[in-house]
C-alpha cells in the first residue's frame, strides 16, 4: 500500500511540474508602442499574469470536447426580439436583441457569430459578454443561418455590405450608444474586413477578433484535417445542399458540394458568394488585404494550440499588427479553438479578457 501511494505522489509530482512548466504561461503579446496601447495595457493586468488552462482539460482537444459539451447543456438565452432585415439585394438577415430596453445611451456589443453559428450557438458567449459589462447585446445573424435565402448568395465569412446595413439599422435605433464589434472565428474575418475597408467612417468605435484565421487564401489548407472535413461537411449540408434552387445552376455549384475540406469547399465557393472568379472572391472577403487600414483600437486574440486557426495565421501577421497604432495582438500558449477554459471548474478566461478589454477601450474614449 505504502509503496502505490509512494507511486501515486511521484506520478502527481511529475504531472505538477509538467503543468507548471509546460502548461501555464504569460501570453505573448505583439503591439505598437504608442502611448495609447501602454494606457490600454495598464488597464489590462490580466495579461501581465500567467494563463492557466484547466488542469485536466488542457489539451488542444479536450478544450474543444468541453466547449462542445458545455454548448450542449447550456440553457437556452431567451432574446428580447428578433429583428429581420431585408437587404438591398432582396437577402434576408436578422437582428437578435438582448436587454434593447435599457437606457439608449449603454453601449452596444455587436456580436458577429461563427462560420456555422446563430443566436442560439452564441448564447454562452452573449450571457457571459452581457453579464460582465452590462451593456446591450446584439446578434448579427448572416443569410442562410436559421433564416430563408431570399437572395442567391452565401458566403461563409460573410457580406461587408450585409453588415452595413445591420450596423445601419442599430445606429438608427441607438444613435446615443457607441458601438464596439467582436468577430468570432469566421465572423472575425467580417469584423476586420469592415473596419479595414471603413477605415475613420467605421460606425464600430473598437473590434475584437476572437481567433481569427487572418489570410483566407491559406488559413483554410492549415486546419487540422478532422476538423476541416468536418466543417465542410456541416457547411455543404446546411447551406449549400438544401438550397438547390437558389445555387444548384451555377458551375461551381457541384464541385463546391463534392469538396471534401474546407480548402476546397472555398476554392469553388466563389459564385456561390456571388463573385466570378476565386480571385474577385479573395480581393473582396479576405480580411488581410485591408487589415493595415484600420484605425480603431483591435484586440486580436489566438492560442498557439488552435486546430483550426493555427499560429501560423497569426506568427506571419505580427509584423502588421506592428504597423497599426491602436492594434494588440495576444497569443496564448494554449487555448484551442475559442475555447480558453481555465479553473479545475472550467470558465472561459477569453470571454473575461475581451469584457476587460472592451471597458478599457470604453473608459479611454469616455
Amino acid at each position: 500500500m505504502l509503496q502505490l501511494l509512494s507511486i501515486l505522489l511521484l506520478l502527481a509530482t511529475a504531472w505538477l511540474i509538467h503543468y507548471q512548466h509546460r502548461v501555464v504561461a504569460k501570453p505573448t503579446l505583439t503591439y505598437a508602442n504608442t502611448p495609447y496601447n501602454q494606457r490600454l495595457l495598464a488597464r489590462l493586468p490580466r495579461l501581465q499574469r500567467a494563463f492557466k488552462p484547466t488542469p485536466w482539460a488542457y489539451n488542444t482537444h479536450l478544450q474543444l470536447l468541453w466547449l462542445v459539451l458545455k454548448d450542449k447543456f447550456t440553457p437556452p438565452l431567451h432574446y428580447d426580439r428578433h429583428e429581420t432585415l431585408t437587404m438591398s439585394d432582396g437577402g434576408t438577415t436578422s437582428l437578435a436583441w438582448l436587454d434593447s430596453t435599457s437606457n439608449p445611451a449603454t453601449p452596444t456589443l455587436v456580436v458577429l457569430h461563427t462560420i456555422a453559428g446563430s443566436p442560439h450557438s452564441m448564447r454562452a458567449f452573449v450571457r457571459h459578454l452581457h453579464h460582465s459589462t452590462g451593456w446591450r447585446v446584439v446578434v448579427c445573424t448572416r443569410r442562410g443561418h436559421g433564416l430563408p435565402f431570399t437572395a442567391p448568395r452565401y458566403n461563409t465569412m460573410g457580406h461587408v455590405s450585409d453588415l452595413r446595413e445591420q450596423l445601419a439599422a442599430i445606429e438608427q435605433q441607438f444613435p446615443q450608444s457607441p458601438l464596439y464589434g467582436i468577430g468570432v472565428s469566421a465572423g472575425s474575418a467580417l469584423l476586420v474586413r469592415y473596419l479595414g475597408e471603413e477605415k475613420e467612417a467605421s460606425l464600430l468605435n473598437a473590434g475584437v477578433a476572437y481567433c481569427p484565421g487572418y489570410d483566407i487564401g491559406v488559413a483554410f489548407a492549415r486546419v487540422q484535417p478532422f476538423y476541416s472535413r468536418m466543417m465542410a461537411k456541416t457547411m455543404k449540408e446546411e447551406f449549400i445542399a438544401p438550397y438547390n434552387k437558389q445555387f444548384g445552376p451555377l458551375p461551381s455549384a457541384t464541385s463546391a458540394l463534392a469538396a471534401t475540406d474546407l480548402a476546397e469547399l472555398h476554392t469553388n465557393l466563389h459564385e456561390i458568394a456571388g463573385f466570378s472568379s476565386q480571385a474577385e472572391y479573395l480581393s473582396n472577403t479576405n480580411p488581410v488585404t485591408v487589415m493595415p487600414n484600420i484605425t480603431v483600437p483591435l484586440l486580436a486574440l489566438n492560442a498557439d494550440d488552435d486546430p483550426v486557426c493555427v499560429k501560423e495565421n497569426a506568427i506571419e501577421h505580427e509584423h502588421m499588427v506592428l504597423t497599426m497604432p491602436a492594434a494588440l495582438q495576444v497569443r496564448t500558449q494554449r487555448g484551442s479553438h475559442c475555447a480558453f477554459f481555465t479553473g479545475w471548474q472550467p470558465h472561459s478566461w477569453a470571454h473575461d479578457l475581451i469584457s476587460e478589454y472592451l471597458q478599457a477601450v470604453h473608459a479611454e474614449h469616455t
